[in-house]
């Protein structure tokens, strides 16, 4: 079977999903919409509407236990760990619905997965874990109860209790490795070697950290002969090769250490495990080092704080790469970059004395916090605060230039617009023009020409008596006043006026506000609203658009430089007034 279709079958990143038994399901509306999704890979985002409407169906029909297939689906799919919570969460509800022991059960393994893997909060992770298992024990299924028990394992792996991991490990060990030698469906075998092989490798973890080197790199050996070249289990191929590599580091087998956690990188990031590639980066950092190739070996170690900026979790195993980084800084003299990675370590020591309670006063530490603390001090006084300060003087200065020009600039723009536009309120047209048209004289003139001037005779009397006001106005209501048709009203007001008619209306709608806002002050403290209502327009937003669009000019702006005119216009009346006749 393609690997491709087997990891969408299986939960993701790991081996622990429903086993999927080789039944024919029955054609139905759910089977429908599944199957133009159940073999994409996880993290496909595109098939999520489609899983939407197999949870709305579920929803609908009150089908429980499709719902809850529906929202592992979600999870399966979607690409962030905060939405994949969310999934989960919905599927615990839905399970709880069903009141069946071990749906409720494997929804809690789903959540404590999440944490787990994609979160990295381990206690919660154990929170969920726990609760799995009771449900686990309940059923009496030894698949979900051993892949729970795997679950646990791995948690109190990650957080330091080795010992306690591997009792649990002896006995997933046992279950997985029988399971996937009986003769059963390809699925169930695919299924149960990769919990076998992760169960190997977290038990080479363990003897590693307990210092067993010799075991775990005996159980290493097991596992790649196990997998050899099948492709199938590139994945865990990429853990075991990242102990070797870690082995040899540790033999200073230096250059076989390099090729073997290079190799394991590629397995290992194709499915975005970002916490064992912290771990490659560092020993590939430090490989680097031991071979004398410093520039090399820094780009490795700034990818352990790359990944750690981005996701807020570091193993307590790449610390080492922070120290090694302020060494090298302090060496070179970049009290900047020292400074930077000092202050990176301690917030790194921050989050594994949160996460790793257990395993943070074991560490050991070439820089505790308190020499860090002291360190970053003295740093931070011998970069010269007053480079600093100039430096922000500087950026305020050039801002509130940047900001006094700006505001200059639009202020000479909006004057401009407004003085333009006052030129073209004074100005006056000129005797039996109707907007620059010139009346024709009634003599000699042809039926549908008198039909014309009639016409524009009496768009000059709407505009005259300020009809354009009228709210709601259209083209159709002005044609039935006119004694006319649309489409021929349309025409004259397109030739007359050389726009068409909602334009034609909102300048006249315009001009007469504008008109009345700079002769009647009165209307120079009225709301925009008000003002939107006495000119015939609706909304205060197409207002004020309809004025910037045809003057140039906020009608906020208008006004305010109206007031200041007329307030300069009265101060000069009254010094005027009080200057005594010579």
């Amino acid at each position: 079977m393609n690997i491709k279709v087997r990891i969408c079958i299986l939960l993701h990143f790991l081996f622990f999903f429903q086993p999927l038994f080789a039944q024919r399901e029955e054609i139905s509306g759910y089977y429908k919409i599944k199957k133009n999704y159940e073999n994409r890979l996880e993290n496909d985002a595109s098939v999520l509407p489609l899983v939407q409407k197999f949870i709305n169906k579920a929803r609908h029909e009150k089908e429980y236990a499709k719902l809850v297939e529906g929202y592992k689906d979600g999870l399966l799919f979607s690409i962030s760990a905060d939405r994949k919570l969310k999934y989960a969460d919905s599927a615990l509800w839905a399970a709880k619905l069903t009141r069946d022991d071990d749906l409720i059960g494997r929804a809690h393994t789903s959540k404590g997965i999440v944490y787990y893997f994609h979160l990295k909060k381990y206690n919660l992770a154990l929170q969920e874990l726990l609760i799995a298992y009771d449900y686990s024990q309940k059923s009496g299924n030894q698949y979900d109860k051993n892949k729970v028990l795997y679950l646990l394992g791995v948690v109190k792996s990650y957080i330091g209790y080795y010992e306690e991991a591997l009792i649990i490990f002896r006995q997933t060990k046992v279950f997985f490795e029988e399971e996937s030698a009986k003769d059963q469906h390809s699925n169930l075998v695919y299924g149960n070697k990769r919990g076998y092989y992760n169960t190997l490798h977290q038990m080479a973890v363990c003897y590693r950290n307990l210092g067993h080197q010799k075991l775990a790199d005996s159980i290493t050996d097991v596992g790649l002969s196990g997998i050899g070249m099948d492709k199938d289990y590139k994945q865990e191929k990429g853990y075991f090769l990242k102990e070797k590599g870690i082995s040899e580091f540790n033999k200073r087998d230096y250059t076989n250490a390099l090729n073997s956690l290079q190799e394991a990188t590629l397995d290992i990031a194709a499915v975005n495990d970002f916490s064992w590639m912290t771990v490659c980066y560092s020993y590939i950092g430090k490989t680097y080092k031991e071979l004398g190739d410093k520039d090399r070996s820094l780009r490795f170690l700034r990818k352990v704080d790359s990944i750690f900026d981005t996701h807020h979790f570091i193993l307590p195993e790449v610390r080492s790469s922070y120290e090694l980084m302020i060494d090298h800084y302090r060496e070179s003299g970049d009290l900047k970059k020292q400074l930077y990675y000092t202050k990176q370590l301690l917030k790194a020591d921050e989050q594994i004395s949160r996460d790793f309670k257990h395993l943070s006063s074991k560490i050991h530490r070439e820089y505790d916090t308190k020499i860090l603390r002291e360190g970053k001090s003295l740093l931070e006084k011998k970069i010269s605060r007053e480079v600093w300060l100039t430096r922000i003087w500087c950026t305020l200065t050039v801002g509130l230039i940047i900001i006094l020009l700006f505001r200059y600039r639009r202020e000479q723009q909006i004057r401009n617009k407004y003085l333009s536009l006052e030129r073209k309120i004074l100005s006056a047209h000129a005797p039996g023009e109707i907007n620059g048209i010139k009346e024709t004289p009634e003599n000699n003139i042809s039926a549908e020409t008198k039909i014309r001037g009639d016409l524009l005779r009496k768009l000059q009397e709407f505009e005259d008596r300020y009809e354009f006001t009228e709210s709601g106005l259209t083209l159709g209501k002005l044609a039935l006043r006119f004694h006319t048709n649309q489409k021929y009203l349309s025409s004259v007001i397109n030739e007359s006026k050389g726009m068409n008619f909602n334009r034609y209306i909102s300048e006249l709608r315009i001009s007469f506000i504008t008109k009345k806002l700079y002769n009647e002050k009165k209307y120079l403290y009225y709301k925009i609203e008000t003002l939107a209502e006495e000119c015939g327009i609706a909304s205060r937003n197409n207002f004020s658009d309809l004025f910037f669009q045809i003057n140039g000019i906020r009608p906020t702006d208008f006004i305010r430089k109206r007031l200041a005119d007329i307030t300069n216009e009265e101060v000069k009346k009254g010094n005027n007034r009080e200057t005594p006749d010579k």
